[in-house]
């Protein structure tokens, strides 16, 4: 797909960014880069084709220099500091300017940026992914879209060079509460799926016919599909998002539950106990560790 030199400037090139921003270029967009690592940088440029990609001292150069900004940051906190900060990005936009904001942000915080952005006659659209680093690397990713008809317009064609299920959501800021969601529950299905596997094993069952039952049966879910024997029996513990992620969108998820006032019991178990495993097996492993955290209570 040919998007005939389209340029669109994309900031955080970071484990998804840097495979999302590949995928743009090999779709037929140059992409004008930016990002604080000079390893990320390099690594984007590598085997890259001849002018496909060009990089920015900071997101106002960014601004400047492009009419479409992708986002792919942490947090919320960092988005804000992008926007707002020093060379930022929100005082360097035009009108009929986008920005698409594809980080894991707080949704209360999307919508006072957005709000922001529409000031300066751009506007902004929340577009997170659900996927891992390889679907990242192909380019289908699942991204869900908040916004108006026509920052969605103008935002899809970008959005098709990296993912192939593009669901619009809703007004802007509904895209990340939906994605939070998502993930609380499955984080609640990873975490009962690795707690049947414990018990299983307790048991002397075989996990690998545990999960076959599973997944025929009214327990299946996307970690008894694609967590169970790729990365927990076999010990790999590689399914591409990390431990401190998944708090992240947990407490994004507790967040929505405090401003919308819906008890979620279940919610808060999961966020304590990830929050004890980031505590305990750091930030950075894979967010299947779980089920080696629950050696705390039932050691293999």
């Amino acid at each position: 797909m040919s998007q005939g030199g389209t340029q669109v400037g994309f900031i955080g090139l970071g484990m998804m960014g840097l495979p999302m921003a590949r995928s743009m270029i090999e779709r037929g967009f140059r992409v004008l880069g930016c990002d604080t690592s000079e390893a990320a940088r390099a690594a984007l440029a590598e085997v890259m084709p001849a002018g496909a990609v060009a990089f920015a001292p900071d997101p106002a150069a960014v601004a400047a220099a492009t009419d479409i900004v992708v986002l792919m940051l942490p947090n919320s906190r960092i988005v804000a500091q992008v926007m707002e900060g020093p060379n930022g990005l929100l005082p360097a936009l035009r009108p009929g300017m986008l920005v698409i904001d594809m980080s894991s942000s707080e949704p209360g915080e999307t919508r006072r940026l957005a709000a922001l952005v529409a000031e300066r006659g751009a506007m902004m659209v929340d577009a997170p992914v659900s996927g891992s680093v390889a679907k990242a690397k192909t380019g289908t990713l699942a991204i869900m879209v908040g916004g108006d008809d026509a920052a969605f317009a103008k935002a899809e064609p970008v959005l098709k060079g990296m993912g192939e299920a593009i669901i619009r959501t809703g007004a802007v800021g509904s895209a990340h509460a939906m994605k939070a969601l998502n993930n609380f529950v499955y984080a609640a299905g990873l975490l009962a799926t690795a707690e049947a596997l414990r018990m299983g094993e307790a048991l002397g069952l075989d996990l690998g016919i545990l999960t076959d039952v599973m997944n025929a049966s009214s327990g299946r879910n996307i970690a008894t599909e694609t967590k169970s024997k790729q990365e927990i029996i076999t010990g790999r513990y590689a399914g591409g998002f990390m431990l401190g992620l998944m708090r992240k969108d947990l407490d994004t998820a507790g967040s929505i539950s405090e401003a919308t006032g819906v008890a979620s019991p279940s919610l808060q178990l999961c966020r304590q106990l990830w929050a004890e495993a980031v505590q305990m097996l750091g930030p950075n492993v894979d967010n299947t560790q779980i089920h080696l955290f629950l050696n705390r209570w039932a050691p293999r």
